[in-house]
């Protein structure tokens, strides 16, 4: 199926790109969350129509994400989970409970943004976790799992 992107999309391309993709991917995932409209003659004016509004809206997104990376750099969050005497927790810390903890601090980060390649964290220590606030912006963020009694 051919679709015109609205927005950039990571390993397919750029806003207001033609690309082709499978048809479950672009009705189940682009075309429902707004990221993609169908390459038909109308679609193709339209957007051409409403192309620099849709530029200035994904600026507006960049130019937040970096601010939130700006927030975020070097930031440290300590997370507690109950754990046993040789380290190992009692259960995980998901990419979920580090996104309500960066939150508590004040920057508002979803679920959806933390990277935990190598799984859930499973014993105390600290960690490095790569938050990816934009498909341009990614930052760093340490991860101090205690111990809780």
């Amino acid at each position: 199926m051919q679709i015109i992107l609205l927005e950039k999309v990571g390993n397919l391309g750029q806003l207001g790109d033609v690309v082709k993709v499978k048809d479950g991917f672009a009705r189940n995932f682009l075309i429902p969350q707004g990221k993609a409209k169908r390459a038909t003659e109308a679609n193709l004016k339209e957007f051409e129509a409403r192309r620099a509004e849709l530029e200035a809206r994904q600026a507006d997104i960049l130019t937040g994400a970096q601010g939130r990376a700006e927030k975020l750099a070097g930031a440290s969050v300590t997370v507690a989970q109950k754990a046993g005497v040789d380290g190992r927790l009692f259960g995980s810390i998901t990419n979920a409970d580090i996104a309500a903890a960066i939150t508590a601090t004040g920057v508002e980060v979803s679920k959806a943004e933390v990277r935990l390649p190598e799984g859930p964290l499973k014993a105390i220590g600290e960690y490095d976790v790569t938050l990816a606030l934009h498909h341009d912006v990614t930052v760093d963020v340490k991860v101090v799992v205690v111990g809780e009694q």
